[in-house]
């Protein structure tokens, strides 16, 4: 056997059992990884103005701030949520629903129709049962999710600190020119930039308007800003999963002021003003201003690319589903510039 054969199925053998060896660790090095490369920007700007520790430890502090807790508070506020649940209640707003349901005008008998054929279906207890086994199903994977988000915490900070070494590495290591090897990596680095950071500045900003808002009027604020945070990622309809639901409870109880300022609040100040106007100003900033060459990304392309990764991969894959379309298309453009070049030869 030639020796680079050998050393060829002595490599195989070895990556195979080095998956076998940090297989329970993989995911979540695949996420920090997918992470520290996407703020690989923001992480080289502080570097220059502070030490390689600080900077590392920063960076996984505002990771932490910006993207976890938030996350836990859902989780934790669901899990007690769901635990005080008043079935009596529940079947209130039930008995409000079918009254309301039943004094529609004569003009609207299909809908009518619909609509009872629909509370026909609901089962109070039913449904209360499903909550708790719910929140049991919550419960019992928050731990797991706790562990991922250490273990990606700790990941992020070693990646971040070991960021130049890493790059200069694996750029060393792939089969490409120097140029094309940095060509990849910024571009990969820059379209991942523009996604995180327009997807974290979007949510965060609507969130903090929408959870500002609906807490003068004795919700969770922080909760609601959160699920609207989430919400935000959907295209078109993101925010009416939040706020029409919290229209439509607020009429059954009687408050059709609240109900009106919250649907009025929403259209304008957010999903007209912020999501029409601010946001492609913030997408323009960061394409200017925070990584080094501007890109542009469908944001529809982007929804996907979370959907597919959110039922692919769990809940992390709203971070790597969208890190592999971007990488792909890092990919697509040195492609293209190879195509370019040998044309241009021909």
């Amino acid at each position: 056997m030639k020796p680079q054969y050998f050393l060829l199925v002595l490599c195989v053998v070895t990556i195979f059992f080095i998956f076998e060896l940090f297989g329970p660790f993989l995911k979540p090095m695949i996420v920090a990884l997918l992470l520290a490369v996407a703020t690989n920007s923001m992480n080289l700007y502080l570097k220059r103005h502070m030490p390689n520790t600080f900077t590392s430890i920063i960076m996984t502090v505002l990771l932490t701030l910006i993207f976890f807790v938030p996350v836990l508070y859902c989780i934790f506020s669901f899990a007690s949520l769901i635990n005080k649940i008043d079935q009596q209640a529940l079947i209130t707003i039930y008995d409000v629903t079918k009254q309301w349901v039943q004094e529609l005008p004569d003009d609207f008998t299909f809908i009518k129709d619909q609509l009872n054929e629909i509370l026909k279906k609901i089962n109070i207890p039913e449904f209360i049962q499903n909550l708790l086994s719910f929140g049991a199903f919550l419960g019992k994977n928050s731990a797991k999710f706790i562990i991922d988000m250490v273990m990606i915490l700790v990941f992020y900070f070693f990646f971040n600190f070991y960021a130049t070494n890493l790059s200069h590495y694996f750029k060393d290591a792939l089969p490409l020119k120097k140029e094309d090897s940095n060509s990849l990596f910024y571009e990969s680095s820059n379209v991942m930039s523009v996604v995180l950071y327009s997807i974290l500045a979007t949510a965060v900003l609507e969130g903090f308007l929408f959870g500002i808002f609906v807490s003068f009027f004795g919700y969770d604020g922080i909760l609601l800003g959160v699920l609207y945070g989430f919400a935000s990622l959907i295209p078109v309809l993101g925010g009416l999963i939040m706020w029409l639901p919290l229209g439509i409870y607020e009429m059954f109880t009687g408050s059709t002021g609240n109900a009106l300022a919250i649907i009025i609040y929403s259209i304008v100040v957010i999903s007209i003003i912020t999501d029409t106007f601010i946001k492609p100003i913030i997408i323009k900033y960061i394409n200017q201003k925070v990584v080094k060459t501007p890109t542009d990304v469908n944001e529809i392309l982007i929804f996907f690319a979370i959907v597919a990764g959110l039922s692919t991969f769990g809940f992390w894959g709203m971070i790597i589903g969208p890190a592999i379309v971007t990488f792909f298309i890092s990919l697509v453009q040195l492609i293209k510039k190879f195509s370019n070049n040998f044309y241009s030869i021909e």
